[in-house]
């Protein structure tokens, strides 16, 4: 398999986000080859490094496979499936992120380390992308 016959349709972080892509391009009959998992997966602190998980698809496949990821929401969603609004501009630009910004969350994540497991606490809040806004939840 040479790469001149694919082209690189998505790049990802982790190898968990380019596997759910992955399965909803195939589920659309399109052939979708990973790059860069299984290192990643190893270690994912390399994940920004070696420029993350990449997906690729046959070059005849490459515009339906855009059109397909590109109807997929990028930004968080309530339980209803409606996209999240930020309270302080309105905007539909809303990301879940974890951050450790209490002495809970960073005792949670330093024990999960040096154990290597699970953190059993995670903090979680919303970001909007449009105007910088953190907020708790989505209501």
């Amino acid at each position: 398999m040479t790469l001149e016959k694919f082209k690189k349709v998505a790049t990802y972080q982790y190898s968990s986000e380019a596997i759910i892509f992955k399965g909803k391009l195939e589920s659309e009959g399109i052939s979708v080859y990973m790059r860069d998992n299984l290192t990643i997966d190893t270690d994912p602190l390399v994940s920004n490094a070696i420029g993350g998980v990449k997906l690729y698809v046959e070059y005849d496949d490459y515009e339906k496979a855009l059109s397909i990821l590109g109807e997929i929401p990028k930004f968080a969603m309530s339980d209803n499936g409606s996209l999240i609004a930020c309270p302080n501009c309105k905007a539909n630009e809303v990301q879940l992120l974890t951050i450790v910004d209490d002495a809970k969350s960073f005792f949670s994540m330093l024990f999960a380390l040096m154990l290597v497991v699970l953190p059993f606490y995670i903090k979680r809040k919303y970001k909007c992308d449009a105007c910088g806004h953190q907020f708790e939840n989505e209501k």
